[in-house]
């Protein structure tokens, strides 16, 4: 199920939404298309002798940001948009009056819990919050500037796409809105998108659909296709809720549905950790290997096995803050393999993660969203932490044509070429490719009872002897247990659990916390030392 982001660096998650409820959006998309067009004048103000004249109204995407930015803090960046004569300059004259904004587009800077952003806001009041070259230009120049400052930037869209009064014109400048947007996440700069009810057509195909964090308002309609076009083509209606915000949250399209007061919260906490910079001072002499007692193989498969056993929402629950992403961003989501962007121990990092409290196995779509997780962390440069605990992929005919080897073998090849720090924990089951497409790191650490093995040990004894009655004997003979691995050289450090982890759920979790923060500092310190010594030479 999706995860919600509840502003106390927590998560808690959200069933599916049930699509028969979204029975408006097939109106709603009418009225938008209503609304673009704008086909009759604005409303002629009435007024009484001696009244002062009528004040016009103050544009919406102001008071939204009023919702989201410290109080008094927003600034425009905006020059007036150009007169424009005829029967369109009218209409842009009328969408003026309406909206008390000059364009569809506002752009500008505020602060978020004391940390300056830049803004680019839609006014759906001016029609329909439609994109023509004016706002265009207007959005490509704001991105430069945040860029060239150096300031993340927070997107509101909430539009019915391109101006089909300007036509391609208008259309083609998508793409320039693209090219700065990429330029912009290129310089591991933060594009965070909110989208608003409504965002669709070439609005969310450019500048909706690119944020390294998308979330939603709730309700919202959000979409690419109008129920007009579909009809058409097919004959038949548009199918109910599946343009709502909700729906696509469930479907991995975006990361969450917030409300305005939930926004500034993760705003908030997204600008935080992506600041990269670890809280706390930097980390002390290195912790020494705790002792461990001599290992009984069979004994550790079945503790790391225990329903009671601390997994990867445990570890979340106990971080200083924890923002929640969902899926791939592109359609998949498998909540085996999670991700998010959080503050363990201090310290700033990615997480991508098998959670062992998701019910089913991991497949193609998780791998998928696992090496989201990486494109994020060299986007951000922030360190990145996998956490392994699985029985293994999920192996069925779906996985098989989802390309499920090929993603293992591709989320391998990421992880060789991140350029910033890695950090995996072996936390309890390693099963097959799976455990192995997230274990390479520059710092590996183990639970003591953890393990990591080709297959499960009942399934390596069925392949070698054809009965599962030999399962401990190979386990042995396998050197799949943490005591074995750090002396192969295949993890750098062991976490004692003196008693179980699943015994001792609170005190084993925060020990781990606190390893994983000293790791995540001393990795940061050593990639800025490396960083420094590179620049001297």
């Amino acid at each position: 199920m999706p995860w919600s982001f509840d502003g106390g660096g927590r998560t808690r998650h959200l069933p599916p939404p049930t699509l028969g409820q979204h029975d408006r959006s097939v109106r709603d998309w009418l009225d938008l298309e209503d609304a673009a067009r704008d086909t009759g004048p604005a409303p002629a103000p009435t007024a009484t002798a001696g009244a002062p004249p009528p004040v016009s109204p103050r544009p919406a995407a102001l008071d939204f940001a009023d919702t989201v930015l410290d109080h008094g803090s927003h600034r425009s960046w905006d020059t007036p948009a150009p007169a424009v004569g005829g029967d369109y300059g009218r209409t842009l004259e009328r969408a003026r009056e309406r909206s008390g904004a000059d364009e569809a587009v506002l752009t500008g800077e505020g602060r978020i819990a004391g940390r300056r952003v830049a803004l680019l806001l839609g006014e759906f009041a001016f029609l329909a919050g439609s994109v023509g070259t004016v706002a265009a230009d207007r959005l490509v120049r704001a991105v430069r500037r945040a860029t060239a400052e150096r300031l993340p930037v927070l997107a509101a869209p909430v539009s019915g796409g391109t101006r089909m009064q300007e036509g391609t014109p208008a259309f083609v400048r998508m793409a320039g809105i693209a090219a700065a947007l990429a330029a912009h996440r290129a310089a591991h700069l933060p594009y965070l998108v909110h989208l608003r009810h409504p965002t669709t057509g070439g609005v969310l195909a450019s500048w909706g659909s690119l944020g390294q964090l998308t979330t939603a308002e709730p309700g919202a309609l959000i979409g690419f296709l109008g129920p007009r076009v579909y009809e058409a083509l097919h004959a038949a209606p548009f199918p109910a809720g599946v343009q709502r915000a909700e729906n696509l949250a469930h479907h991995g399209v975006i990361d969450a549905v917030l409300s305005p007061g939930q926004l500034r919260d993760t705003v908030a906490a997204t600008l935080d950790i992506t600041d990269g910079v670890p809280h706390g001072g930097p980390p002390g002499g290195r912790p020494q290997q705790d002792p461990l007692p001599p290992q009984d193989i069979r004994r550790s498969v079945g503790l790391t096995r225990d329903p009671r056993r601390p997994g990867l929402a445990e570890l979340l629950a106990a971080a200083d803050t924890v923002v929640p992403l969902g899926g791939t961003g592109a359609g998949e989501r498998e909540d085996a393999l999670r991700i998010a962007l959080a503050r363990i121990g201090g310290a700033p990092c990615v997480v991508a993660g098998h959670d062992r409290s998701a019910p089913g196995s991991m497949g193609p779509a998780g791998l998928r969203t696992a090496r989201r997780a990486m494109r994020l962390a060299e986007e951000l440069r922030l360190p990145l932490l996998t956490v392994i605990d699985t029985a293994g992929a999920r192996l069925t005919p779906d996985a098989e044509e989802g390309a499920l080897a090929g993603e293992i073998a591709r989320c391998l090849a990421d992880l060789s070429r991140l350029t910033v720090p890695r950090l995996s924990l072996l936390l309890g089951e390693g099963a097959g490719g799976a455990a192995l497409a997230l274990l390479p790191a520059d710092r590996t650490l183990a639970a003591e009872h953890a393990w990591l093995s080709p297959l499960p040990p009942e399934g390596a004894s069925a392949i070698l002897y054809r009965t599962t009655a030999r399962a401990s004997e190979l386990a042995q003979e396998q050197r799949i247990g943490a005591a074995e691995l750090l002396d192969d050289g295949i993890v750098h450090r062991i976490l004692a659990e003196p008693v179980p982890a699943g015994e001792d759920r609170d005190g084993f979790t925060a020990r781990l916390v606190a390893a994983l923060g000293w790791e995540l500092r001393a990795l940061h310190r050593a990639a800025r030392a490396a960083g420094a010594t590179g620049a001297a030479a």
